[in-house]
């Protein structure tokens, strides 16, 4: 169990680091893509999976280092506090432009509203990338305090 909890924590950090790259090459061009959804969600999955591995061999009677524990945890709590900002990064654009909704912003032109949404999804994939970086600093501390 000890070998398969490595591995996934391996995969993790290889997974959210890719994920990373993806997300600063899509920020920097200022657009979004499929594949860097489909990554980080992958690292969040992986994430989880290996919190609960970890959770199994602390069942199981493994004792690690305090501070593995924490630095194992705390991608979990990362990755949700990412997606809370991701999910307020609309609205924050919008705040920013003076919109109270986004029903007002249907009101503009064609070519504004696409500028808006683009800034939403540069904002959005910003968050996620930051995310994902913090998770992998995270996971590599985890695994320099493994026992």
């Amino acid at each position: 169990m000890r070998d398969v909890h490595i591995v996934v924590g391996v995969a993790a950090i290889a997974v959210n680091l890719v994920a990373t790259a993806l997300g600063a090459w899509c920020w920097r061009a200022g657009r979004s893509n499929p594949w860097f959804w489909r990554v980080l969600r992958s690292g969040q999955a992986l994430v989880v999976l290996q919190a609960a591995l970890g959770g199994v061999l602390l069942a199981m009677g493994r004792k690690p280092g305090h501070l593995h524990v924490l630095y194992g945890l705390l991608p979990l709590l990362i990755s949700f506090l990412a997606e809370q900002f991701r999910a307020a990064s609309a609205q924050m654009v919008l705040d920013r432009h003076g919109f109270r909704s986004a029903q007002e912003v249907g009101k503009l032109p064609d070519a504004e509203q696409r500028g808006l949404v683009a800034a939403i999804i540069q904002r959005e994939v910003g968050v996620m990338t930051l995310g994902a970086l913090v998770v992998v600093v995270l996971l590599a501390r985890a695994a320099q305090t493994a026992g």
